[in-house]
């Protein structure tokens, strides 16, 4: 396929007819999806216009939870939807033609960012519906994420792009706005093995168990330190932004359990955020974990299930997974419980 000249919906079309007995159902929910994107993108792109602060965060999100759920309704590929806006799943209308699909989705992520005029963006995913002849439930969404067909990111940034995987890899489209056409821009994105960036909230540091802290600590040694090289630093508050980011340039994301997020499970949503992002970053080459287990392994309890997140290259992923497995078997080094910025740390 040559880039810059293909569209999303030839794409799509493309990959179709490599599955044998493909109906054209799940074409046409990509297209649905896609389409509901333009709508959201511009309006998030008239900011400030249609409101400030806080009152833009919650139109905005409000609207881009309508919006996705209105493209779900529409051309019935769907069987019920379930938003991370949202308390309980949302059923497609009586007299509406009912699909055969699940859609999760976080319409409008990173919307705290918003009054900085950052990046935010749109994360869903797509199941099969486990039994058609009836009314979906909330358990039917309930799946381990690798049981997922799809899953996808739209960032609203600068440019438009999509980032979708159907299980054949990752690939890039930019949002033409002249002819209102993802265009395919990044085919076959595969994220480097080895990684020089981490990005975490430093700020949270007194929480972290300490096989994160051993692990910060020795990036922050750089050339002097056990890793031998020197590391960057990054943290955006933004979930995909770090997403994009770690699939173009490489290097691990890293919102781990920690003391505050105990009793919740974690901070980040399993089904609207985890979970496609998991398999994101896997069909790219790296790998995500929650510390101790893969991500998509895991079997949801519940709708809005709260997880750590650990993601990107997949070198240093394994060696994060070492480091737990080492702490849990009482293996690690000692010292890792000191505070990283205290009178006795690297910034002494």
């Amino acid at each position: 396929m040559e880039v810059g000249r293909i569209t999303l919906t030839q794409f799509i079309n493309e990959e179709q007819r490599q599955i044998a007995g493909a109906t054209g159902d799940f074409t046409g929910l990509l297209n649905d999806i896609a389409i509901a994107s333009k709508t959201i993108a511009n309006a998030v792109g008239k900011g400030a216009l249609l409101a400030t602060g806080k009152d833009l965060n919650a139109k905005l999100e409000a609207m881009a939870n309508e919006v996705m759920l209105q493209a779900g309704i529409a051309t019935g590929h769907l069987a019920a939807m379930a938003s991370e806006d949202m308390k309980g799943i949302s059923h497609i209308p009586a007299g509406q033609q009912r699909g055969k699909y699940l859609l999760t989705f976080d319409p409008l992520n990173g919307s705290g960012n918003l009054d900085i005029n950052f990046q935010t963006g749109t994360i869903f995913s797509v199941l099969r519906a486990p039994d058609l002849k009836r009314k979906p439930k909330e358990e039917d969404f309930l799946q381990p994420g690798a049981q997922l067909l799809c899953a996808g990111l739209i960032q609203y940034g600068a440019s438009i792009r999509l980032l979708l995987t159907t299980g054949l890899g990752v690939n890039g489209f930019t949002l033409d706005r002249e002819v209102g056409e993802y265009i395919l821009t990044h085919p076959k994105i595969t994220i480097p093995t080895e990684a020089s960036t981490f990005a975490i909230n430093a700020s949270n540091e007194r929480f972290w168990e300490p096989p994160v802290r051993r692990y910060v600590q020795e990036c922050m040694a750089g050339k002097e330190g056990p890793r031998g090289k020197d590391f960057g630093m990054r943290w955006v508050a933004s979930l995909v932004a770090e997403a994009y980011r770690i699939l173009t340039r490489g290097g691990v994301f890293l919102y781990p359990h920690d003391e505050r997020t105990r009793e919740q499970g974690g901070r980040l949503g399993l089904l609207y955020e985890a979970n496609p992002i998991a398999f994101i970053i896997e069909q790219a080459g790296g790998a995500a974990i929650t510390g101790r287990n893969r991500i998509l392994d895991i079997k949801p309890g519940e709708l809005h299930q709260r997880a750590p997140f650990i993601f990107g290259s997949k070198s240093e992923v394994e060696r994060l997974h070492r480091y737990h497995q080492e702490y849990i078997e009482g293996k690690d080094l000692e010292g890792y419980n000191m505070p990283l910025f205290s009178s006795r740390s690297l910034f002494r």
